[in-house]
Order: C-alpha cells, then structure tokens, then sequence
C-alpha cells in the first residue's frame, strides 16, 4: 500500500516547492481505491496534489478522523476538483471544539459552521463498526484501556452553560486491509494511540498489523512545542506500543517533534517521520 502525505506541519526534505500547514491528509492507493483520510486546514491539499502528481478528482472516498479544523478544513477545496467522493465521519459533537490553555488562550478549532449543512449530500455517518466497502474498515467504539496523555485537557467543547472536556465520540479510526495485513491510521489520536491500536487489534486479532500512521497527539502546546506528559511517561507509552502487534509506525502532526524523540529511544527503526511530499509503501 503506498501512502503520501498531502498536509503536515513541516515538508519532507527537497520539497520546498510544497506547502506545509498544521494538519494532515493522507492519499492512500489500497487496492483498486484511491482513499483520502482528512484535508488538512485549507485548500493547500489542491496545490500539493498537483505537486505530487495526486489526481483528486480520483479519489473514491474520505474518511474524515474528527470534527478539527485542521483535519476537515480543506474539505471545500476538494469538494471543488471532486464532484462524487463520499465522506465518512462521526456524527458532530454536541458543542463547539474549543483548544483553551493559560487562562487567556481559547481558539474555536472545529469544523467550519454551516459546513456539513452546506455539503450534506457529500456526509455519510457512521456510527458502528462499518467496512466501506469491505477491506476498508471505520471503527467508532475505540477501547480506553490505555491511559490518555494530557494534551487533551486543553480540548473542548462549548455549552450553552459553559466548557466541557471533549470526551471525542467524534472521533474514528481507519483500518485498510491488504493480502499482507492492516494498515491502521489515527488521524489525531486524541482517544490514545494505544488504545485505537487495541481496538483494531481485538475486532482482527488473527490479523498482522503491518503499519500505523498517523499522528498521535502527544504534543501539549503546540506553540511552544511542549509535550503532553513527561520523557519518561513518552517512554512508557513507546513500550506499551512494542508490546502491541505492530510491525512499524509513521507519525507527525500532533505527536510533537520532543515526544517523537522520546518515542524513538524506544522504538528505534519500528517508528519514523511523516512531512508534506512523503511518501510510504507499507
């Protein structure tokens, strides 16, 4: 399966001709399906597509991982060079996200409003284990044995009364199957990367997962590139990762450049980079 990267925070080497926004989209060629998994913030996906010789206007469906801005919001862009491709999400959560740190921070970061009206015909909620179409499988009940990091204190969602902690039943996981094994992507990993792993790993458990991909939200703030719990709590979670049947992971976006190094030290070449430009077979 060959996955590019269409949307990260920072570009791959030598692809300066790139643009690199905070977000994440994924085009994945898996078997006769062309599969995009986010867009990104804005329409930077369109011009990066065209760059990297990505044919949107092919793709046969999305999967949208949650209701951010920064996973979603290039979907008008693409809705302009794809006139047919289905979206799969969750449902919308009941409130406005909301990122809000030190006391004064609080930026809405949810979908743009009007958005899923506007392009109704486009949506197709999922809410259960679904294969669209079979091979290609969305899981919505992710398992919480694994303890969650606390970057997602900052995550919210606004109330008529005031802020409740996004407890993201927004949120899915996609896994694609090949002859050889899955692939699964975390899109942002705010259920835990751990713990979305597992739940592929107890719905297929005969089956090999050969790559993980996606981000694993492990950044506290983003600014100041702080991590969401301690190096030696970054270490933990790696060494509960290694004991998951996983062959080897690409992440980026949220998990937070000093929390991918604390990951690395213990994962060494099971974990690696993804940026805009690159480009994976799995």
């Amino acid at each position: 399966m060959q996955i590019t990267t269409l949307i990260e925070n920072d570009v791959a080497d030598r692809r300066a001709d790139l643009v690199a926004k905070w977000g994440l989209s994924l085009d994945s060629k898996h078997q006769d399906r062309k599969i995009l998994l986010d867009t990104g913030a804005k329409g930077a996906l369109v011009r990066n597509a065209e760059r990297l010789g990505v044919d949107l206007s092919q793709v046969d469906l999305v999967v949208l991982s949650h209701h951010h801005f920064d996973h979603g919001g290039g979907l008008p862009a693409f809705f302009a060079v794809n006139d047919h491709a289905k979206v799969y999400l969750r449902r919308p959560p009941d409130g406005k996200c909301h990122f809000r740190a030190l006391l004064v921070v609080n930026r809405f970061v949810g979908l743009e409003d009007g958005l899923l009206d506007r392009y109704q015909d486009r949506f197709v909620y999922v809410d259960h284990f679904t294969e669209i179409p079979p091979g290609a499988s969305i899981f919505t009940d992710i398992v919480r044995q694994h303890e969650l990091r606390r970057g997602k204190l900052y995550l919210y969602l606004k109330q008529p009364n005031g802020y409740l902690h996004d407890s993201f039943g927004h949120e899915l996981v996609l896994a694609l199957r090949d002859a050889d094994g899955l692939v699964v992507f975390t899109g942002c990993s705010h259920s835990g990367a751990a713990n979305m792993i597992q739940t592929v790993a107890q719905r297929f458990p005969d089956d090999r997962i050969k790559g993980v991909v996606g981000g694993f939200h492990l950044v506290g703030i983003p600014t100041f590139n702080t991590m969401a719990a301690s190096k030696a709590e970054m270490m933990d979670l790696a060494r509960t990762m290694l004991q998951l049947p996983v062959d080897a992971c690409w992440t980026g976006h949220c998990t937070g450049q000093k929390a991918y190094a604390a990951l690395k030290t213990v994962l060494g070449n099971r974990l690696a980079e993804i940026h805009t430009g690159t480009t994976v077979t799995v």
